[in-house]
């Protein structure tokens, strides 16, 4: 349960370009993937690469340590603004895989679930800073574990989408 906690953490602490190699190969197109990196020192990617929509605007997402190391203490500073105030009934379908493997695949109380990131709905209109220092357990079996977050408000309006890759 420490496991689906602390990266549920990881993925729900963010619910608060350079050019590189081009799929058509010239050089001055963005690559694909520079749409859905979220900024910062982080494995998060949006779930798609038009999110200009979502109600969560992500500023910035850094892990310390990046990737995160079992039996470490995780640092996850995030900054990003909201569109409008989340109010009781948001939600997030959440997945949690290792592997092929299906750990979770729930939907959740979104205002429940960001307690661990020490928020409480209704969560505010306008700029939100985490800074959250998360025990990754040193029990976690090696392997890549896959996180999927997609969070809704209580009115089913689109807060945002993230998903991350993480290898231990």
């Amino acid at each position: 349960m420490k496991l689906s906690t602390s990266l549920l953490a990881l993925c729900l602490s963010t619910v608060v370009s350079s050019e590189g190699l081009s799929l058509f190969g010239s050089g001055s197109q963005k690559a694909f993937t520079d749409d859905i990196n979220v900024p910062g020192d982080n494995p998060l990617q949006y779930c798609k690469p038009e999110h200009g929509s979502d109600i969560l605007k992500l500023e910035i997402v850094n892990l310390s340590p990046n990737p995160p190391v079992p039996g470490s203490t995780l640092q996850i500073e995030a900054t990003g603004t909201f569109d409008q105030e989340i109010l009781e009934g948001a939600y997030v379908n959440l997945q949690v895989k290792y592997g092929l493997i299906r750990l979770i695949n729930q939907s959740a109380d979104l205002c429940e679930q960001i307690k661990n990131v020490d928020l409480e709905c209704p969560l505010k209109k306008g700029l939100t800073k985490i800074v959250k220092e998360v025990e990754i357990p040193k029990e976690i079996p090696p392997g890549t574990y896959t996180v999927f977050a997609d969070a809704f408000t209580a009115d089913d309006e689109h807060i945002t989408c993230l998903t991350a890759t993480i290898t231990f």
